[in-house]
């Protein structure tokens, strides 16, 4: 059994779900409603407040979708609910990052800005505070969503192991290396 396809998946009050007779799951919340198919074979029971997933057989196609299926409803019920927060910090000299509307405008060191268009369903705020590194904060209801953004931000200029400059996740541990060494 998969360990983590047998856990129970608990709604909170406010958080609706519903499937469809084609296996559509949709969740609805305070923070928005998201929908995924689910694979015919996986089955999705609710009672009490508690949604299980099932698979029918012990074939290896169905215990891998069994977890999949698991997650992927549990991220949609905890992200219309509480929704999700990804930070990302600037780390140079002259790196800015400034928000107007839905687009995201860096200026990373290179010879132009890059503007970054944010899909609607993610919120973006920059934070720049005197002596600290620019703060990016992206929200949204949708895990995959937000884990795809932040990630395409970080690859505008990843962090480089020598002095540690570009774009890193809040909290990342960055592997220094230690350079040349002058010689006589």
């Amino acid at each position: 059994m998969s360990r983590i396809g047998k856990l129970p998946i608990t709604l909170p009050a406010n958080v609706d779900l519903t499937v469809a007779d084609n296996n559509l799951v949709t969740v609805k919340g305070p923070k928005g409603s998201l929908s995924t198919l689910v694979d015919r074979d996986i089955t999705i029971s609710k009672e009490d407040g508690t949604i299980t997933v099932a698979r029918p057989t012990e074939q290896k196609r169905h215990k891998a979708m069994h977890g999949l299926y698991r997650s992927l409803i549990n991220n949609m019920v905890v992200g219309v609910s509480e929704g999700y927060k990804e930070s990302l910090e600037l780390i140079g000299v002259g790196y800015k990052a400034t928000v107007a509307g839905n687009t995201l405008e860096l200026s990373l060191g290179y010879s132009h800005n890059i503007y970054l268009a944010l899909p609607p369903e993610v919120k973006a705020a920059a934070v720049t505070e005197k002596g600290k590194a620019p703060l990016i904060t992206l929200e949204s209801n949708d895990k995959q969503l937000i884990g795809q953004v932040a990630a395409k931000i970080r690859s505008l200029r990843k962090v480089e192991p020598y002095k540690g400059k570009g774009v890193r996740f809040v909290g990342e541990v960055v592997r220094r290396k230690a350079g040349k060494t002058a010689s006589k």
